[in-house]
């Protein structure tokens, strides 16, 4: 069942055509890996998808709820790791507070994160706010999950914190959408990968079929990353 099915996607800005009749479908259970250079329209075409922008034409259809985890975290300073985590459930969904409470509790335990349910963002690293952030979003029980570039912010030591997270839903079947340049890790998590160039999916397909390709556009764009894929 496609949880995610996008046809025809276009947005401008300014006159400059970022995204070309797009299209696309996520499966229940599947990982979309998105990569491409810099203003291929990766991040627009995640904002679009996830309604933070209008799109100009085209068809976005959805089964089920969707959750965003930002480049930048995006915690509230002034919340606790707990109130952060909890407080869209409770006042959002309406849930009670301590079914919310236990959920996120198995969520930090989950994220190696059980001793910091009282501190504030500004006592974590970068690691740990972005592991909090993607508790976050899965506290509210999403379908399909987002990742906006997820390590960009980080140094290498944590990225692998972040990067181990994301193989673990993976590995559990949750259905993500990642845009990534990590090329390696986008190789050994997605089940399919986009392959995105001046706004339009100059490539698709299965990891080995992306990564493979003979598409000139493909291979210089690895080889100015210098990966060995």
């Amino acid at each position: 069942m496609s949880l995610l099915e996008i046809r025809g996607l276009k947005k401008s800005f300014d006159g400059l055509e970022v995204l070309k009749d797009i299209s696309l479908q996520v499966r229940q259970g599947e990982v979309l890996g998105i990569i491409g250079p810099s203003g291929s329209g990766k991040s627009t075409l995640l904002r679009c998808a996830t309604g933070l922008e209008t799109p100009d034409g085209g068809e976005i259809r959805y089964e089920g709820t969707f959750g965003l985890v930002f480049q930048n975290f995006n915690l509230f300073p002034h919340y606790s790791v707990m109130k952060n985590i909890t407080d869209a459930p409770i006042k959002v969904q309406k849930r009670s507070r301590e079914e919310v409470f236990a959920e996120a509790r198995a969520l930090l335990a989950k994220m190696g994160l059980s001793d910091k349910e009282d501190a504030y963002p500004y006592q974590l690293s970068g690691g740990q706010q972005q592991r909090i952030s993607i508790a976050r979003a899965l506290a509210m029980n999403p379908d399909i999950l987002f990742f906006d570039e997820p390590t960009s912010a980080l140094d290498p030591e944590l990225t692998g914190e972040i990067l181990k997270v994301i193989r673990d839903l993976a590995a559990e079947h949750m259905t993500m959408v990642i845009v990534t340049h990590e090329m390696n890790f986008a190789r050994n998590v997605a089940d399919q990968i986009i392959f995105m160039d001046k706004g339009v999916i100059a490539q698709q397909g299965t990891p080995e079929e992306v990564f493979g390709s003979s598409n000139e556009r493909m291979k210089e764009f690895l080889g100015k990353l210098g990966e060995n894929l």
